[in-house]
């Protein structure tokens, strides 16, 4: 029944456009200062590293972190900080919604695996309202045209192919 309300009420939409809007900023924000500032992520991958707590609970993350992450740090500088200022622009304005949701709470993860908190939490549990209400949480915005494009485009490419 609730995700029925969260899926397809109009209200829902309201409320999940307030929510995706609140958590489009936050992503949006941080983006922006990465973006025209002189970011660079191999600090905070240091600092990571370096957390016992990491170390402890999550060993492959650490791997990953040592043997990958840190010697591409320039490259995740770059994913980093465009990400989050592309998954804001997708959540405020509602387009692909669940892509810019989904690549939100991926990197949400990291930041936690990686030892920090902050707003991460909150923006996780907010996400997961986002990600289950699907198509609803971009009802008022982008997707309400972007969506059923995508789903013309896909059905004449299948059906030219013979597969319908």
């Amino acid at each position: 029944m609730f995700m029925n309300f969260l899926r397809e009420n109009r209200y829902a939409a309201g409320i999940l456009t307030l929510i995706r809007v609140y958590i489009g900023w936050s992503w949006l924000t941080a983006g922006w200062g990465k973006v025209t500032g002189e970011f660079n992520a191999a600090g905070f991958l240091m600092g990571a590293i370096n957390n016992e707590t990491v170390i402890e609970y999550y060993p492959t993350f650490h791997a990953f972190l040592e043997n990958f992450a840190i010697p591409n740090a320039e490259m995740f500088s770059v994913m980093v900080a465009w990400g989050e200022l592309l998954v804001g622009l997708g959540l405020i304005f509602g387009v692909l919604t669940t892509t810019a949701a989904f690549f939100g709470i991926m990197m949400n993860f990291a930041f936690m695996f990686a030892g920090t908190l902050s707003t991460n939490p909150w923006m996780v549990l907010f996400t997961i309202f986002i990600l289950a209400a699907g198509y609803n949480a971009g009802r008022f915005g982008g997707d309400h045209w972007v969506i059923p494009f995508i789903r013309q485009q896909f059905l004449n490419k299948r059906n030219k192919k013979g597969k319908l």
